[in-house]
């Protein structure tokens, strides 16, 4: 079972900053609400949250279109899906006339968590209990492990909560700088036995080593400009302004990366600002 130090820990990963863990997870809530009402035409908010998803119903249902997603990659990305795991197997669950906390509801839950645990592998440290939803005793766990599942869903190209959309962002950024990093030592790397290679071919045959010779230097790498979110001249205005309000008796400085990256102080770690298309730049800054 999930503790406090998971959200903590999932907090500190944020691209959004936030007082304490419950506000975190108010957040999140926010979020997966969003995400299941423009999926399944639910009416839910982050306030409604447990109670509106408290008969299992719409959790079934989502599971059962994860597997079908899962299908139609696996048709399309056949080499793709032969490296992953793949759930199959459908959840059966009723849909009529069921109310929060009875036991059909709870049968539902039932039957989702054991989907979750057997077709998705998800680790017991983000699963949470029947008890948890229908008592509505343990948001922590329940949120977590939606989350979960949105990641896996996401995986198939289904529609993802805007939370994990820019973790995925963050990561394939991440990833294109590495990339990058590593294209730009490789040729020097590899010049040496370049040339090796043209003066071998030069005692062969001295035509095609004029031809080497005289060979142009190759363009260099143009890499296209990422797609900004947001004004980064503002947002560095604001990430000032407020990191000039802090009172502590040793001032931290803020050096900046890269458009939307920072470092504050003496940590390597990085910190990400990204602006969702509801949210201010302001609403994100605040602390």
């Amino acid at each position: 079972m999930a503790d406090q130090s998971n959200i903590q820990s999932a907090a500190s990963k944020s691209i959004r900053p936030f007082k304490s863990s419950e506000e975190y997870l108010y957040a999140m809530k926010e979020d997966l609400a969003e995400w299941l009402n423009t999926l399944y035409d639910l009416d839910i908010s982050a306030d409604s949250f447990m109670e509106g998803l408290g008969t299992g119903c719409a959790l079934c249902r989502h599971a059962n279109n994860v597997n079908r997603a899962a299908q139609d990659f696996q048709l399309e990305y056949p080499e793709a899906a032969h490296s992953m795991k793949l759930p199959s197997k459908d959840v059966g669950f009723q849909s009529r006339n069921v109310v929060a906390g009875s036991f059909v509801a709870r049968d539902n839950v039932s039957n989702f968590i054991s989907w979750c645990r057997q077709e998705l592998w998800i680790k017991d440290v983000l699963m949470f209990e029947t008890n948890d939803l229908v008592e509505r005793c343990n948001e922590k766990n329940f949120v977590l492990c939606l989350l979960e599942v949105a990641r896996r869903g996401a995986k198939f190209g289904m529609l993802a909560p805007m939370l994990i959309q820019l973790e995925e962002e963050i990561e394939e950024e991440i990833r294109d700088q590495e990339s990058l990093r590593i294209d730009v030592e490789e040729p020097a790397e590899q010049s040496p036995p370049s040339r090796c290679f043209s003066r071998k071919e030069s005692s062969q045959s001295s035509s095609l080593s004029v031809e080497q010779e005289e060979e142009p230097e190759p363009e260099p790498i143009i890499w296209p400009q990422k797609r900004v979110l947001c004004d980064m001249r503002n947002l560095d205005e604001l990430v000032r302004e407020i990191l000039g309000r802090c009172s502590c008796p040793a001032q931290f400085p803020m050096i900046k990366v890269s458009e939307g990256k920072y470092k504050v102080g003496d940590s390597s770690a990085l910190i990400f600002i990204r602006v969702g298309p509801h949210h201010t730049d302001q609403k994100y800054l605040s602390l």
